[in-house]
């Protein structure tokens, strides 16, 4: 997959393309469902495939309190978006110009000059233009004028609900980690450096990772059944999420056990991957009782991997 920082930057070819506009966080079902059709699409007419996506997301910029935090880094987004097998993707950088252009203006005046479309596959819902006034009606008259198919897909239903970003957040937020992963199709994960901490999980015989964690939003406070790639290997693991206060801790902190594992991992890039929560975070007398807490909470996660049931606490 190319990827072109910037729409300037992208070399117009002699066909045209098989495209998606949109923001993309998370890169969830839907949004892969999308991603498939202009996959398949551009394999059937032998077109190139291209998202054309925005940073920093639009409401950033719009309305920068209600500035969504984002599901993915960025790192992480590109990741997953190599795996659709797309052939290009374009980032706009979104700003206050932008936002104050109309759907037909941002047409003419930003992807007209730089790319030709054959087809423009998006959500029902989706909106684009000043005000988010442009829908998908909009974007059909704009490509029967220009020359394009557009094609509008109905959002994926999962547990009965519509699947989103926003609903995605709340999952997370709430610590309905399960629910979160059936809605993007895979674990939500989280990334980032391990850093020293105080040593206190190696005091207790649990020694830990303590991730210095890059993404903008973290499961809510608790412990977790998950996985953690390090060292380009997957180990089963369990993860506190929160602030310590056995030990007066100040901080949100995330730290996973990883079973089997006994590797120096300081310096090194992680990425945890949440699979059910075992219990709310909790505060102990002693570091003795937190000891036999972890305990419980490792043969709680052993219990998961092995497809037993455990109880949440």
């Amino acid at each position: 997959m190319r990827i072109f920082n910037g729409i300037e930057h992208y070399v117009r070819g002699e066909r045209p393309v098989v495209a998606s506009i949109g923001n993309y966080d998370g890169l969830h079902v839907g949004h892969r469902a999308i991603l498939r059709r202009v996959v398949d699409d551009a394999r059937r007419r032998n077109l190139p495939s291209m998202l054309i996506t925005f940073d920093p997301h639009p409401v950033a910029v719009v309305a920068p309190e209600r500035r969504p935090r984002l599901l993915q880094s960025r790192r992480q987004k590109l990741d997953e978006l190599e795996s659709t097998s797309l052939s290009d993707l374009v980032i706009l950088q979104f700003n206050e110009s932008l936002a104050a252009m109309s759907g037909e203006v941002f047409f003419e005046r930003v992807l007209a000059p730089h790319i030709d479309f054959a087809a423009i596959h998006v959500g029902e819902n989706f909106r684009f233009g000043h005000g988010r006034s442009g829908n998908l009606d909009l974007l059909r008259r704009i490509g029967d004028a220009r020359g394009f198919a557009v094609s509008g897909m109905p959002a994926v239903q999962i547990d009965g609900h519509s699947v989103s970003s926003s609903a995605i957040r709340q999952a997370v937020e709430a610590g309905e980690i399960e629910r979160a992963g059936r809605m993007l199709g895979r674990c939500f994960s989280v990334a980032g450096e391990v850093v020293h901490g105080a040593g206190r999980g190696k005091q207790l015989e649990f020694p830990t990772a303590n991730v210095d964690v890059e993404n903008e939003i973290v499961p809510r406070a608790g412990v977790y059944v998950t996985q953690t790639l390090a060292h380009g290997a997957r180990y089963e693991s369990v993860t506190n999420v929160g602030m310590r206060p056995t030990f007066g801790g100040r901080e949100l902190t995330v730290e996973s056990h990883m079973f089997d594992f006994s590797d120096e991992l300081y310096g090194e890039r992680v990425e945890v991957c949440f699979l059910a929560r075992v219990r709310d975070e909790m505060q102990f007398e002693s570091g003795a009782e937190l000891a036999s807490q972890i305990a419980r909470d490792r043969a709680a996660a052993e219990a998961y991997f092995h497809n037993l049931t455990f109880r949440q606490r």
